[in-house]
């Protein structure tokens, strides 16, 4: 009876590996080309998660995206006018395929936020 005990043991946790989650990974990358890099999940990473950020404007313009493996799902979308940050989650392997959605430069809030500090300086005499 041990030995069958033993079989079902293996078979067991060999099934649960089978069905871990896997994500592609890459950290800091220019372009989704560059992650391309699958990782296995541990069991409490549930899900795939992919940040995209950027900062600068026009041709200075730079990105980054990053995609690992995550217990847990953030929501950011925050853009200031030059720097921005987007995240997306999936809960499928290899679902993390594209990048997060693209976070534009916004030039209204570049003008808000001169517009703001001259109103500042405006009013306090300098």
């Amino acid at each position: 009876m041990k030995p069958s005990l033993l079989v079902v043991l293996a078979v067991a946790l060999c099934a649960e590996r089978a069905f871990s989650l896997s994500c592609f990974t890459c950290k800091d990358a220019s372009s989704n080309i560059q992650c391309m890099n699958i990782a296995t999940c541990s069991d409490h990473e549930k899900y795939c998660l992919t940040t995209y950020s950027t900062t600068g404007l026009g041709n200075d313009r730079k990105q980054h995206i990053t995609k690992k493996c995550s217990a847990f799902c953030p929501s950011i979308d925050v853009n200031i006018g030059i720097a921005g940050v987007a995240t997306s989650c999936c809960e499928t392997s290899l679902c993390n395929f594209s990048g997060a959605s693209s976070v534009k430069t916004s030039y209204t809030m570049i003008a808000v936020g001169v517009l703001a500090s001259l109103a500042c300086i405006l009013r306090l005499g300098f």
